[in-house]
């Protein structure tokens, strides 16, 4: 398998060609020759080298009393990252199960085992240019995304069951380049556009607020929940049947409900944001509501959920709280003790914005929502780090 690389440096070619560029053994950046530190360029963050530099920059950023947004201190990412993977030989399921492996994928996926995953999230980066916490993503010609996103997706067929269902995000743009490719490889079986409500207008253009999920599947016999995503909407226009009764909806003390099938079209999801404490400064992390979702609908207590691009997290956390196994990969140190630190959290609240009392909710509905928050299917208290 070709490996291809999505790793860039933010400095000119004519300062690399200038300076020399040499591999750094610690964060997988390539640095300046001659002996200067990673620590000395913003671009190349040696976690091994730079732990205070890099959080002292990072704590000058003020924010307010309220803020929710998760963070980790120095202490905390020290104790954090020792429950972290790396993985130098051939993993059981049970080895990497509800594990986060700080790892790049390519480096980590000759060791994982063949036919573990249950469901697949996989939210690559876009083909759009993106700072990662220092790395940076750059947007490509159509047909170099393609060709690496194509390399992705073979490298993780072999570790998909038969009945595996696989979820690819993607924006409107990077949809026309992945689709192609699913299309030879799996079954496609819907694709599902949802409105993120965030976002500036554009002057020259409409505003670009939604973003795509493919829904795929390896084969014809797949799981499909659909009873446990239906959507609880208020009832507009309350229609009873001649005896009175209600038509279709139920009448409760805090108004009228009606219990919808699941569409294609999702207007229901809140990006995370500064008072939401799932949030956090991940550029591209993903409603803790939305991937709750998919999970839901394409999983069973105590599947195993396959992140290979986890970020800060959130498919890791959802899984857990949900009752389902996971396993995550991420480069980034920093992102994997976020997405440790939201599992610790998880053990001890398991609730989800936007779901409760078993359905999901429309948005701005929280006081009309019972407090009740989504519990492991089999009952049990899940210890994150007894592993």
């Amino acid at each position: 398998m070709k490996k291809v690389s999505y790793t860039e440096t933010i400095y000119p070619a004519a300062f690399i060609a200038e300076h020399g560029l040499v591999f750094c053994k610690y964060c997988s950046y390539e640095r300046i020759a001659g002996g200067v530190s990673c620590r000395d360029f913003a671009a190349y963050r040696c976690y091994e080298e730079t732990m205070q530099p890099l959080l002292a920059r990072k704590n000058m950023k003020t924010r307010a009393p309220r803020n929710r947004t998760l963070t980790c201190t120095a202490e905390e990412i020290a104790t954090l990252y020792a429950n972290t993977l790396q993985l130098s030989h051939t993993a059981t399921v049970e080895a990497v199960s509800d594990r986060v492996i700080h790892q790049d994928f390519w480096d980590a996926w000759p060791f994982l085992p063949r036919s573990f995953v249950d469901l697949l999230i996989l939210d690559p980066p876009y083909n759009l240019t993106k700072n990662f916490n220092g790395r940076v993503f750059r947007a490509q010609e159509a047909e170099s995304y393609t060709s690496w996103f194509e390399s992705i997706l073979l490298a993780v067929m072999p570790l998909l069951r038969p009945r595996a269902s696989v979820y690819v995000c993607s924006d409107w743009r990077t949809s026309t380049l992945v689709f192609p490719v699913l299309d030879r490889h799996l079954r496609v079986r819907n694709r599902i556009t949802w409105e993120r409500e965030k976002g500036r207008g554009a002057k020259a253009n409409w505003k670009n607020n939604s973003e795509d999920i493919w829904f795929c599947t390896r084969g014809d016999d797949y799981t499909f929940n659909v009873d446990a995503v239906k959507l609880k909407r208020k009832v507009i226009a309350p229609y009873r049947h001649e005896d009175g009764k209600p038509k279709d909806w139920d009448e409760s003390a805090n108004g009228y409900y009606r219990l919808t099938h699941p569409s294609n079209l999702w207007s229901d999801i809140t990006i995370p944001f500064w008072s939401m404490p799932e949030n956090t400064d991940h550029p591209t992390q993903k409603p803790e509501k939305l991937i709750a979702k998919l999970v839901l609908a394409s999983s069973l207590p105590g599947d195993l959920v396959f992140d290979p691009f986890l970020g800060s997290g959130t498919t890791a956390v959802v899984a857990t709280k949900l009752g389902r196994r996971f396993c995550g990969i991420e480069m980034d140190k920093e992102y994997c003790c976020w997405a440790l630190k939201r599992l610790q959290a998880a053990k001890s609240d398991t609730s989800i914005q936007g779901y409760s009392d078993g359905v999901f909710w429309e948005r701005n509905t929280l006081s009309e929502q019972k407090t009740s928050p989504a519990k492991p299917a089999n009952g049990e208290t899940m210890d994150l780090f007894n592993v």
